[in-house]
């Protein structure tokens, strides 16, 4: 699957799934020095999910400051027709000066055995 290169990043168009809805996300960041997939808060809400009293909340820590994201388990996180099933995505507010819907982070990109080419911009996986 080819990556989409901008603002000389790497990103990818995924696909989430949540109480028999299923949206596209697009503008998605590969990136390998983030320990968990983050979606934005908005496109998440076009699928159903928005913050719940039992939810677990979390501050994450990264280079641009902190943000506040909660935890919500989806039935399907997906890039192509690779995805896990019953994945817990962090969600939250994404306001980085452009567009992006998400970041992919080392979690998915582990569980999913990825393989990143930047030769070839390129994002295969083993599962």
């Amino acid at each position: 699957m080819q990556l989409i290169f901008q603002h000389d990043l790497a990103f990818i168009t995924a696909t989430l799934t949540y109480s028999d809805s299923s949206i596209e996300i697009p503008n998605v960041l590969v990136d390998t020095g983030a320990a968990s997939t983050v979606i934005d808060a908005d496109l998440a809400a076009t699928a159903g999910i928005y913050v719940r009293p039992d939810d677990r909340l979390r501050r994450l820590r990264g280079v641009g400051g902190h943000e506040h994201v909660f935890i919500r388990r989806v039935d399907r996180f997906a890039i192509g027709m690779h995805g896990i099933d019953q994945f817990d995505l962090e969600i939250g507010e994404m306001d980085y000066g452009f567009e992006i819907g998400g970041i992919l982070g080392m979690d998915f990109l582990v569980a999913s055995c990825a393989v990143i080419d930047f030769g070839k911009r390129s994002i295969e996986f083993a599962r």
